[in-house]
């Protein structure tokens, strides 16, 4: 089948974009945009399920099928849509309120199946629909309209939660970092299995500058690393600095002062996730943050194959099901 050429046009709904001006949505959708059409998949073959939030506006703006679905429960319903129809190519668009508060139970079941579907968690640290509450990915102390003494939880990691899941495919990037973002976003999308990328994002009316460290382009360089298979963890405006693994701990140290093969080498193939797990633990200021895939497994069946093979083997043997048989089937009443 020769599929038509298709340009992010195609896949642009013609609804009014109603997000704050300056809102790193915006560029989220804008690079989205720019990777389906490089993807081989047609609009009628796409679905994007969100559940509350800013973000999960984001169905709307897409020329393909979608949801926006229960608050938190974007997941299951992809569960759903995904086992039923294999053929689709599925998308969560989800925030870290919606996914890692009253959706946490959901989000993690996801990444542990490896059903293939494409996780983008917008992570702004703030929850911005319901006007500027702390999130569960608030820092501690944060002062908001529900912590006005400061919050006083332990933010909460998406990335590591995910390693903790065993995800197949873990990565992170940034709004303002457009082609990065880009990339990051087809390398998700080509992964088979259960992809996440969380994607650090501006909420310029009620936690404004909260990423700045990795969003600028000037500080960026210091506060980030970008992660690239097989090569050495390096970062800095000079590229003077590095990571390296000394016991069970990982340290910065300068370039100049140690051998190359004392630096970390970056394996994202790697079907042990301590070292990802590892990565995923590096907070700014501290540390520069991991930007990039972190974990990119292979191999692993996915959810949806495995269950959809148990109807062909269950076909097999009994032969097509007879629903009002099995309604009258089993342990049944009469009730006068």
């Amino acid at each position: 089948m020769n599929l038509p050429v298709l340009s992010a046009s195609d896949f642009a709904s013609d609804q009014d974009i109603r997000w704050c001006p300056g809102c790193g949505d915006y560029s989220i959708l804008a690079q989205m945009k720019k990777v389906l059409p490089q993807l081989g998949v047609l609009p009628e073959k796409t679905v994007f399920i969100s559940g509350i939030g800013c973000s999960s506006r984001f169905p709307y703006y897409m020329n393909t099928y979608g949801m926006h679905s229960i608050h938190g429960r974007a997941p299951a319903f992809a569960t759903g849509l995904k086992s039923t129809r294999p053929d689709l190519s599925v998308w969560v668009i989800t925030g870290d309120g919606d996914a890692l508060s009253i959706g946490g139970n959901h989000f993690i079941h996801l990444l542990r199946r490896n059903l293939d579907v494409n996780i983008v968690l917008f992570n702004n640290r703030i929850y911005g629909l319901t006007k500027g509450q702390y999130s569960p990915t608030s820092l501690e102390g944060h002062v908001t309209k529900s912590t006005p003494m400061g919050s006083i939880d332990h933010p909460l990691n998406p990335l590591s939660v995910a390693i903790a899941a065993e995800a197949t495919f873990v990565a992170r990037s940034i709004d303002a970092h457009v082609k990065h973002l880009e990339m990051t976003l087809r390398r998700a999308a080509q992964h088979k299995g259960t992809s996440l990328v969380e994607v650090y994002q501006n909420c310029n009316v009620f936690n404004d500058g909260a990423m700045a460290y990795a969003q600028d382009r000037n500080q960026r360089p210091e506060n980030t690393i970008e992660l690239e298979h097989g090569k050495p963890l390096i970062f800095g405006k000079n590229r003077d600095k590095g990571i390296r693994l000394v016991g069970h701990c990982l340290e910065i140290v300068k370039t100049a002062e140690v051998p190359t093969d004392d630096l970390l080498i970056h394996d994202e193939t790697s079907a042990d996730p301590a070292l990802h797990y590892m990565l995923s633990r590096l907070r700014y200021p501290e540390f520069p943050e991991p930007i990039g895939v972190l974990r990119n497994v292979t191999g692993v069946a996915t959810y949806d194959e495995q269950i959809n093979d148990q109807v062909v083997q269950a076909r097999s043997k009994k032969g097509v099901g007879d629903l009002q048989q099995l309604f009258n089937s089993g342990d049944t009443w009469q009730v006068a």
